[in-house]
């Protein structure tokens, strides 16, 4: 694939993730390896990966993430209930409503789970979010663009943070690791893989001011 295709066909996979089909470590600290490559704040390098292929961690985590995504299926906040009164918009709501109800029910199913996350000298600073979470948002974004080139599928979701203290409690974080996403991550069903639509640029471009 060339770096536009890669960019433009990476896709969040949730119906599509091959649940029965192991996926070999060596492949997740490929894309793990490519990750590390991103941009950290100051050099710091503070983000932490949690790898979860174990049977029973994998099912209690799903089980976390299925009630917070219960919560959110039923919040008005939905993706099937948003742009309910635009014809072109509204469809893709609630197509993307429907695969995400799909992987609540199977995130614990999935292979692997990855958890990027990031280590603090204590609690969580107040100020610059953007800046903290600049330092391993990108490598995470890296790590799922690194196991499309090896042909895996990813979802990025966020939802289980409302019960993170309950999945830190799983995998034995201490309180200076802060978790910033829950991928799963395996091979997919079908080559399909295509660009989004998208709002054109026009509509979304501010030059020099608002």
């Amino acid at each position: 694939m060339t770096p536009e295709e890669l960019l433009t066909t990476t896709r969040t996979v949730r119906k599509r993730l091959d649940l029965t089909r192991p996926v070999p470590l060596e492949l997740i600290e490929r894309a793990l390896t490519t990750a590390l490559q991103a941009p950290s704040g100051s050099n710091r390098q503070s983000w932490r990966w949690l790898v979860v292929t174990d049977a029973d961690q994998r099912a209690k985590i799903g089980a976390v993430y299925q009630r917070a995504c219960r919560d959110y299926l039923e919040s008005a906040g939905a993706a099937g209930r948003l742009f309910a009164d635009d014809p072109a918009r509204s469809p893709v709501q609630h197509r993307v409503h429907d695969s995400v109800e799909h992987l609540a029910d199977r995130m614990g199913d999935a292979p692997v789970l990855v958890l990027p996350c990031l280590e603090t000298p204590g609690p969580l600073p107040a100020g610059n979010q953007a800046g903290l979470w600049g330092s391993v948002l990108p490598a995470a974004w890296s790590y799922m663009l690194a196991a499309r080139a090896l042909g895996l599928g990813t979802a990025w979701t966020t939802l289980h943070l409302a019960y993170e203290r309950e999945v830190a409690e799983i995998l034995g974080l201490p309180p200076t690791v802060h978790q910033a996403a829950l991928i799963p991550t395996a091979y997919y069903t079908g080559t399909t893989f295509k660009q989004a639509p998208r709002q054109p640029l026009a509509e979304v471009l501010h030059l020099d001011r608002w």
